[in-house]
């Protein structure tokens, strides 16, 4: 079975919205985005629609390399699905995009999570509730609150996550680059390896003949 791999960013601005969330939840990195990519070209999140207005906010397909998000101390998870799930995924993803105008930021769904209060809104959605909602269906992940409870912290722990790199979002892709090296890096000696254990075959039968 092709295997794919999804990102789920948590980041933290620092902004006076996220320190009251930080403050309510007594966790950090309350933010949380999805990406299908490993160099976060395309990440999707509901949030801010204009970075310096905190209130205006529905699903946004967001830059990570932007003043108001490169600075963001975060965290980078990485799960490995099917290919048949990314599918699922995206097309989930996809279908909220297609109808983003109707769709507002859930500010009233963040008091439900803090008080455990169930509070239904049709369209309307907070980040860690938009990631759990789009993972509906994926097998691979099993998501074990009703998504309109759904911290980031919650998401973090889901069996499957694993941390890849943790610090400022800008320096990401240094991480990448890091990353490929030690992969080719590896495959060079293990190349090498290979060719040192062939000839010393090859030397040894030599010898017994």
């Amino acid at each position: 079975m092709q295997e794919r791999t999804i990102y789920l960013v948590f980041t933290d601005t620092g902004t006076y919205l996220a320190k009251a969330i930080n403050f309510c939840t007594r966790q950090s990195l309350n933010h949380v985005s999805i990406s299908l990519d490993g160099e976060l070209r395309q990440v999707y999140s509901f949030g801010r629609k204009r970075p310096r207005n905190p209130f205006i906010g529905g699903f946004v397909e967001e830059d990570v390399t932007s003043d108001f998000l490169r600075n963001s101390q975060c965290a980078v998870y990485s799960c490995s699905i099917s290919a048949e799930e990314s599918e699922q995924i995206m097309k989930n993803i996809k279908e909220i995009e297609a109808k983003k105008e109707n769709y507002r930021y859930n500010f009233i769904g963040l008091f439900g999570v803090l008080f455990h209060i169930k509070i239904n809104r049709k369209n309307a959605l907070f980040c860690s509730q938009f990631v759990a909602t789009v993972l509906e269906g994926v097998n691979t992940i099993q998501v074990n609150k009703p998504s309109h409870f759904i911290r980031p912290g919650d998401l973090r722990t889901l069996e499957g996550m694993q941390l890849i790199y943790q610090g400022k979002l800008e320096h990401y892709p240094r991480h990448l680059m890091r990353q490929e090296k030690t992969l080719v890096t590896g495959t060079q000696t293990e190349q090498k390896q290979s060719f040192i254990f062939l000839l010393s075959s090859k030397v040894k039968r030599f010898v017994i003949r």
